[in-house]
């Protein structure tokens, strides 16, 4: 039996026809919203991310959730204030893998408008509370910081890493903090896996560096990243290497050990002075750049009771433990400022200060890492 080709009528014509521009029109809607995640991340924070280190960072095959904004401007574009350069340029962006983490970016341009002093942090913040941040090293001013937290039933980390670029011109500079947050906070002790972490905010200096004409000197990269001081890492102050080198010790405050990092370029150092067992007694701060900008406009905020704080006068004292130097430095668009405080948890430094050690270890530690960043001579507190 002779089998018959079916054929097919006007209107069936008709109707594969609509199924085929349905079908079209169905695949062009899955090219276009798959294609828009990309299109979204090359996009985001003004186009300097390292696409294929955040992929690789939050996993490969993850779906992003990408937000973005860019304010203001830097440089040539940003607007002038008083006669000086106003870098108003505010450019945040977050990435987020569903059950992965996030890395959320933040670029902003120093010295910042003064109108601004009276709103919160003027830049990112560098979690230092508990541990000491590392500098990056290799030619980089850069910073390294961790945190972990236990988050239902499972451990997260945070990996934050601030890179500044001096720019060439005028003082003006821009701070890229880059917050990398993982699922699984093993990731952060291994050292294989940290200089990914950095990496992703040097790239995005590097592109940052030139998407914004700063024409900064950039570093090489880093290969190897420590952990954050804790703080059962401390030394006998005597033998200080880094960042508490030079710090004299003292008998009557009971100042014998510290916790220290290496000094190597880093825009904010740290150093932590404390008893025998390591019980903190005074920390020292060292701020440049934005940093510094950023101590001092905090100050002008939350001491305004004081009679002079770091915002007014280049060296001082604030309260009952407290003092502060300042110093020049080249291409700076703020000067340095350093502080000594107390850190003792009772109190008792605060109740029975040492005054003349106080200004004695501000005095070593603030020439000590004015020198090493080519700053002039600090200016010291008299009493």
């Amino acid at each position: 039996m002779a089998l018959t080709r079916p054929t097919l009528t006007r209107r069936g014509v008709r109707a594969l026809a609509a199924v085929a521009v349905a079908l079209a029109a169905l695949t062009g809607a899955i090219v276009w919203f798959a294609g828009s995640e990309d299109r979204a991340l090359d996009g985001a924070c003004d186009g300097v991310l390292p696409v294929g280190d955040v992929r690789s960072v939050l996993g490969g095959d993850a779906e992003l959730d990408v937000t973005n904004s860019t304010e203001g401007a830097f440089g040539d574009k940003a607007a002038k204030s008083g006669g000086k350069r106003a870098n108003s340029l505010s450019v945040r962006c977050r990435i987020a893998a569903e059950g992965t983490g996030h890395i959320a970016v933040t670029i902003a341009g120093s010295p910042r408008p003064r109108a601004e002093y009276g709103y919160g942090e003027l830049y990112a913040a560098v979690p230092a509370s508990h541990t000491l941040p590392v500098p990056l090293g290799n030619g980089w001013s850069g910073l390294f910081a961790t945190e972990t937290a236990r988050l239902d039933d499972a451990e997260d980390g945070t990996a934050t890493t601030a890179v500044l670029l001096d720019c060439a011109r005028r003082g003006d500079s821009l701070l890229i903090t880059v917050e990398t947050a993982l699922r699984g906070a093993t990731t952060l002790d291994d050292p294989a896996v940290r200089p990914d972490f950095v990496r992703t905010a040097t790239a995005t200096a590097e592109a940052a560096n030139d998407h914004w004409g700063c024409g900064a000197r950039l570093g090489t990269p880093v290969r190897t990243v420590g952990l954050p001081v804790n703080e059962d890492e401390y030394e006998p102050l005597l033998g200080a290497k880094g960042t508490c080198a030079a710090v004299p010790t003292a008998s009557r405050s009971a100042v014998s050990t510290a916790r220290e990092t290496a000094r190597d370029r880093a825009p904010r150092e740290s150093c932590v002075l404390g008893t025998r067992d390591g019980s903190p007694l005074y920390r020292l701060e060292a701020y440049y750049g934005p940093y510094a900008e950023d101590a001092r406009s905090q100050y002008t905020r939350d001491y305004d009771y004081e009679n002079v704080t770091p915002a007014e006068k280049p060296a001082g004292r604030l309260g009952q433990s407290a003092y502060w130097a300042g110093a020049t430095c080249p291409r700076g668009a703020e000067s340095a400022l350093y502080l000594i405080r107390a850190a003792d948890a009772d109190g008792e430094t605060r109740r029975r200060p040492d005054l003349a050690y106080e200004r004695a270890a501000l005095a070593a530690f603030a020439a000590a890492s004015a020198e090493h960043h080519g700053c002039a001579a600090p200016s010291l507190p008299k009493g």
